[in-house]
């Protein structure tokens, strides 16, 4: 679930893309005494790898199951992450954790925020170690299955990134796993063996039917929560799938499918018990899509206003009725996509209208929410193919004056391999830019180039938008058009931290770089596949004493892997379709003189 949305940057994400997520090897051995692998050289300050290592368990007995929910991809010290990464935990790891203790298996569970020891905090001693992540963390989820193999450990990744680039995913673990349902996990767990040197990419035809709700998963929320200074925000799934179909999206393609109605009625109840007052985020992707069906389950379940809840919904979905209807049942903060300016029509309820007529239209929108619903964040994606010139960033500058209350949360175009259809036509076009996986997070690169677009000129309006929605008039005009102590205190951590001043700073050095650099300008503009030295530097930074775990070649990836799929598979069939041609005729003998 990507930060700040409840979506995958990927999304994510986060989706997204889900937006990324102790056992003992010998007695009290922990991880923080495993020394670096043998293409590194030893130094004194890394700690040494013990002498003896575990023997895993045979297959179909009782298993020693470690799951690490990679929430931050480095360390962090941010105000925001501080308060709101232990809410960003993932459902799926929960989800593998519950089942895998259902059949047996001994599970230990550790979610990572960016304010842990991660190396003091991770499950030693496992047979099997499965890991969830968003792209922007695959660099971390690749050293820690490096580590783990290291110390005899079966490693499998899942989450978005696995979605997203299995084939690169196979090249460091032994298991990557797409959709998952409960017979994929357990072949892996009968199968629980290395597979080296491509692991195995195993996907289920579809979304499970049914997932363990908060009851099942509580011995894995609990903990996470306990992380979470001020804001304890319990992760439920209403549904999967989206009916809409953004191109963009990583859900686009995924029918959209409700959950058991029953199990989310007892979750509620049972959240009642732990809490004074929940507040339960809602990963669904859009939700509200069966809005009397869901709100009625709500209401059956607790009484009016007793649990609070966020959601990521449409415009589309949200008329007035449904509003005061939201509001009377406790939803405190909603997650709109606008999008574009110019595209997208039918998810925000605008139709054919366009430009500034659209953001008088959503404008209006979103002010009435905001009459309801004390906190509203109205998502962007700059970039798109749609936009050219000036006009879209002012059109954004417009909508952020008309509607002070609103949270705008600007994503620069990603295309995350395999996640949504549009990929492959950028990819196709040779549009997309081999950035390493580390900045596929929405806003520390754009990795698709723009098609109306140069890179300077591109980048000058984005820090001239985000100068403008995060100054000091906007961030006290959002401050004043809030209502509640929480959301406007949210709001300023926000713009002060790495989303607002944050994000200007990188920006603008990225903008330094295009003309000071000459690593830059080359690698952007696709005269150079050589990445400039500044990202790697960057990567080693955040990871620290993960980096000497990253496998070789792990910074480099084939930005084209997807399409190269989708041909290599379409030439088989598109050759059978081709009847052989005839046979030459055999000329006839010229008749004699």
């Amino acid at each position: 679930m990507p930060t700040p949305s409840l979506r995958h940057r990927d999304a994510s994400n986060r989706t997204t893309q889900v937006r990324s997520h102790r056992l003992v090897y010998a007695a009290n051995t922990r991880m923080n005494n495993f020394g670096p692998p043998r293409r590194v050289r030893a130094r004194p300050d890394l700690p040494q790898t013990p002498t003896s290592l575990p023997v895993p368990s045979p297959r179909g007995r009782k298993l020693r199951v470690g799951i690490v929910d990679i929430v931050e991809r480095s360390p962090t010290r941010a105000l925001y992450a501080r308060v709101m990464n232990p809410n960003l935990a993932s459902v799926m790891p929960q989800v593998i954790g519950a089942w895998c203790r259902e059949d047996g298996h001994d599970v230990r569970f550790v979610c990572y925020t960016g304010f842990e020891d991660l190396l003091r905090e991770l499950p030693t001693g496992a047979d099997i170690v499965f890991l969830g992540a968003f792209t922007e963390a695959a660099h971390t989820a690749y050293a820690l299955s490096a580590l783990f193999r290291k110390h005899g450990a079966v490693t499998v990744l899942g989450g978005p990134h696995a979605r997203c680039y299995p084939e690169d995913a196979q090249k460091y673990f032994d298991y990557v796993l797409g959709f998952t349902n409960r017979e994929i996990l357990r072949d892996v767990l009968k199968d629980c063996s290395p597979h080296r040197p491509a692991g195995l990419h195993l996907a289920a035809a579809a979304q499970p039917l049914a997932l363990p709700g908060v009851q099942e998963r509580w011995p894995f929320i609990e903990p996470t929560l306990a992380k979470a200074p001020l804001i304890k925000m319990v992760p439920m799934l209403g549904s999967l799938g989206c009916p809409y179909t953004c191109r963009f999206c990583i859900d686009s393609e995924v029918p959209y499918q409700p959950l058991e109605f029953g199990v989310l009625r007892e979750d509620l109840r049972f959240l009642r018990t732990k809490f004074e007052r929940p507040l339960v985020g809602w990963h669904d992707p859009n939700f509200g899509v069966q809005f009397d069906r869901y709100l009625g389950m709500i209401e059956e379940a607790v009484p009016p206003g007793s649990v609070d809840f966020i959601a990521e919904s449409s415009l589309s979905l949200l008329s007035e009725p449904h509003l005061k209807r939201l509001a009377r049942n406790g939803f405190r903060a909603l997650l709109p996509g606008v999008e574009s300016w110019y595209d997208l029509g039918n998810k925000s309820k605008t139709g054919a209208n366009q430009g500034m007529e659209k953001v008088r239209q959503v404008s209006e929108h979103v002010n009435l929410i905001l009459r309801h619903i004390p906190y509203v964040q109205a998502n962007f994606v700059l970039g798109l193919d749609s936009d050219e010139g000036p006009e879209p960033f002012e059109l954004t500058k417009r909508f952020v004056d008309m509607t002070p209350g609103a949270f705008p949360g600007f994503s620069l175009l990603t295309a995350f391999g395999r996640a949504a259809p549009v990929n492959l036509e950028y990819q196709r076009d040779g549009r997309v830019l081999p950035f390493p996986f580390h900045f596929l997070n929405n806003n520390q690169s754009m990795n698709v180039r723009p098609n109306h677009y140069l890179w300077p000129e591109f980048y000058d309006r984005v820090i001239d938008l985000t100068r403008y929605a995060f100054s000091k008039r906007a961030i006290w005009n959002r401050f004043r058009g809030t209502s509640g102590a929480i959301p406007r205190l949210m709001n300023v951590v926000r713009a002060v931290s790495t989303e607002g001043s944050g994000r200007i700073r990188y920006h603008t050095e990225i903008r330094r770089r295009l003309e000071d650099d000459r690593e830059f300008r080359p690698f952007f503009q696709q005269r150079a596949t050589k990445l400039p030295a500044f990202y790697s530097r960057m990567v080693r930074r955040d990871l620290g004493p993960l980096w000497p775990w990253l496998p070789d070649g792990a910074l480099e990836h084939d930005p084209t892997a997807y399409w190269k799929s989708v041909s290599s598979a379409r030439e088989p069939a598109r050759a059978a379709r081709v009847r052989p041609p005839a046979a030459p005729l055999t000329p006839r003998p010229a008749p004699s003189a």
